[in-house]
């Protein structure tokens, strides 16, 4: 029997408040893969549609605790072999789970375990790559010298002969049962780094270098499937139908194209093949690095899955920007390709529909190779090293704890609600705490006891930060709870508004609007049978176009909060001297805001704006946030001259006089005697910076002068005034 638990009201009402101000709730959810990916897993899955579920059954198996593990074997009389790094070492482990020390190899790595139809054990090391045929407990002998630095994967062939991948010179050694081989396939690449035996005879190679998918046929000739933006191919499988999975990652040698998953690409490039020795084979122009080591620590270079069909089409089916894809698997029986990654050391599943699900996460960084028998997995991990199975059936319980939720203020925890599929025996159970940092540390909260009901008050403390844990349990291993929906109200902290800036215009500046016009396509042809279907980009917004408006003073500022509530603003104006402020304007919502002078008397006053968000919050909540701005001097009255004096002396006038403004600097002064023009004439100390400025000029009369002169002066406000004297 089945039960759901819901929250469609709660959650109804929250889908609407996620949009709201500080006045109204917020929502936090996790409902879809993505969502979940980001938090972390223990025990749970979950599908490609964000349903949380217990996770397969993992059986962790005894393995001699070693720097780490390279290689491993399932073979099949029920035995594993693996390979480790840095110590040369081949262990066995037999079905009793007892390991043993089986071969230890002169070179530091075994990179590659694999078995012949007698059963025999042939391991490949690294560096100054060997590969070694290992017939009894202590008892191997080098089977084949390729020469190279590196030997990275190896693969039989119903023929019977063993091929190597290798690097640093790049290509694939095709060797006898008797031990005799040579390179038949020359890569332009360093490395190639994996072996996969192909639908029609022939073997799929992925490479090191540029990321090439290759199809090399039995006599070495070779062609390009599919290239990759990334640097390496680690992994390849193939299913029956003859569809080629390769994961790919590490850092990209070129810039990564856009690789839209719903527009396959298809390839298929004949490669140049050069045959040759192997200690003949020149080295490759590109630089010679090896692939990424298990000791490198958290992969953040990314990767990604691609599927190539028997037509060449390709199509990338995952992709993720901080997990490499190390190993791949298919399981025929699932109809699956399995992969693992590292960064997050987690197991992804891709179904034949193109559905990718997490299976499980391990407690390991990097899940480095899948080896399928039967109905199991043996998985390989490392940072640290592990060895184990992962089985067909479900666990009996798993935790998942959810990212971190930021509330981008102190906030007030509302209710916590979940929707969940129970069969019979099946729960969830969920706790929360919260703290005042971005990972959660000694200073967080303990976990709050459980919440058992689908809607419970949030019992952690206020704060900035808050996480989730659902617990998962089942009493059958044939039916596991599924949680499909997870919500957490909240309510920020009321912080008060931030004025950034608070400026004023030079005098007499405005910003204008810009006039509203039909759209009109230019040069467009002039008979069209309808008019252009419009899909216009949004227009960006404009401040306006500055201009000059006599006697007007602008004031323009910045304000923000936090919590993200509408402002409205007040602007009020107090005289030098004075106490009481005078209102501008109140409740004003826009961040500019122009005013004419010619009303208020000359003078200095000073600016206060206050910013407020009490239209988003309660009365009595609200907050507000004053500035003061620079010195606003109103200045509407002209500048005067005095102490005229005009003396003619033939041809020349000599004047003197002063200029003065009661508030503003002199700017300008300009004098005329007709016919004549107005020019400019400069005060006795050389410039004009001050309010009184005085002026000795002579002028050199024009023919037909007229007996008056004119003086006009500008202050620094644009008031002009002019004085007119006989002379």
């Amino acid at each position: 029997m089945r039960k759901r638990t819901a929250v469609a009201a709660l959650i109804g009402l929250a889908a609407l408040a996620v949009s709201l101000p500080a006045v109204a709730p917020r929502r936090w959810e996790l409902r879809s893969r993505e969502d979940y990916l980001r938090g972390k897993f223990d025990g749970v899955s979950v599908s490609w549609d964000g349903v949380l579920a217990l996770a397969p059954k993992e059986e962790r198996i005894a393995a001699p605790q070693e720097e780490f593990y390279l290689s491993v074997l399932a073979s099949a009389d029920g035995a594993a072999y693996l390979g480790t790094g840095h110590g040369g070492k081949i262990y066995r482990i037999g079905p009793d789970g007892k390991a043993e020390l089986w071969f230890q190899a002169p070179e530091m790595d075994v990179t590659c375990l694999v078995e012949d139809r007698k059963g025999t054990l042939f391991a490949s090391t690294s560096p100054n790559g060997r590969i070694y045929r290992i017939t009894a407990k202590g008892k191997g002998e080098a089977f084949f010298d390729p020469a190279e630095k590196y030997v990275w994967d190896l693969l039989f062939l119903d023929s019977g002969d063993l091929w190597a991948a290798v690097g640093e010179a790049g290509g694939i050694y095709r060797i006898t049962p008797q031990g005799e081989g040579r390179m038949i396939f020359k890569a332009a690449e360093n490395h190639i780094l994996c072996l996969e035996r192909g639908a029609r005879g022939d073997v799929v190679a992925g490479s090191g270098g540029h990321g090439l998918v290759y199809r090399v046929a039995p006599d070495g000739r070779g062609s390009v499937l599919f290239e990759t933006p990334y640097e390496e191919v680690r992994g390849l499988a193939l299913d029956r139908e003859g569809r080629i999975y390769a994961g790919a990652s590490g850092t990209p040698t070129r810039a990564k194209r856009e690789e839209p998953a719903e527009r396959p690409a298809a390839v298929d490039a004949e490669v140049t093949v050069t045959v040759s020795a192997a200690a003949g084979a020149a080295p490759p122009s590109a630089a010679q690095v090896p692939p990424v080591s298990p000791t490198a620590g958290p992969a953040r270079d990314g990767g990604a899955l691609y599927r190539i069909d028997a037509d060449g089409t390709a199509k990338r089916l995952w992709s993720s920007e901080d997990e490499m894809i190390y190993t791949l698997a298919w399981r025929e029986e699932e109809k699956k390709a399995l992969f693992g990654t590292g960064g997050r050391g987690r197991i992804y599943a891709v179904d034949r529909e193109e559905r990718t699900a997490l299976l499980v996460q391990q407690s390991s960084e990097q899940v480095y190779q899948l080896a399928p028998i039967d109905s199991k997995i043996y998985v390989l991990s490392n940072n640290p090293c592990a060895f184990g199975r992962l089985l067909p059936e479900q666990r009996f319980a798993g935790e998942y704890t959810s990212p971190v939720l930021d509330a981008g203020t102190q906030a007030s925890w509302g209710r916590i609600a979940w929707d969940a599929a129970l069969p019979a025996g099946a729960s969830v159970q969920l706790q929360s705490r919260s703290g005042n940092t971005g990972e959660p540390n000694a200073t967080w909260s303990d976990w709050s006891p459980f919440y058992g009901r689908p809607e419970e008050q949030v019992l952690s403390p206020r704060a900035r930060f808050l996480q989730v844990k659902a617990v998962l349990r089942a009493q059958s291993g044939q039916a596991s709870p599924a949680l499909e929906r997870l919500s957490v109200f909240y309510l920020q902290a009321n912080i008060a508004p931030t004025v950034a800036r608070l400026e004023l215009l030079p005098p007499n500046e405005v910003f204008l609007k810009y006039p509203d016009q039909e759209d009109v396509i230019l040069g467009v042809e002039p008979s069209l049978p309808d008019p252009p279907a419009k899909k216009d980009e949004p227009r960006m917004a404009l401040p306006g176009r500055r201009a000059e408006r006599k006697g007007f003073r602008t004031v323009v500022w910045d304000a923000a909060d936090e919590n993200g509530d509408g402002l409205r603003y007040a602007l009020a104006m107090r005289k030098d001297g004075e106490k009481a402020w005078r209102a501008l304007v109140e409740d004003w919502a826009e961040t500019t805001f122009a005013f004419d002078t010619l009303s208020y008397p000359d003078g200095t006053y000073l600016l206060r704006l206050t910013a407020s968000d009490a239209a988003s919050n309660p009365a009595g909540h609200e907050l507000a946030a004053e500035r003061i701005g620079p010195p606003l001097v109103i200045d509407n009255s002209l500048p005067v001259v005095k102490g005229f004096t005009a003396t003619r002396s033939g041809g020349s006038l000599e004047i003197a006089f002063q200029a003065e403004d009661a508030y503003s600097r002199i700017e300008e002064v300009k004098v005329l005697v007709r016919p004549g023009e107005w020019r400019v004439v400069f005060p006795a100390d050389g410039i004009a910076d001050s309010r009184t400025e005085s002026f000795k000029v002579t002028l050199k009369l024009p023919a037909g002068a007229e007996s008056e002169v004119g003086v006009r002066v500008r202050d620094a406000f644009g008031n002009v005034g002019v004085f007119r004297q006989a002379f």
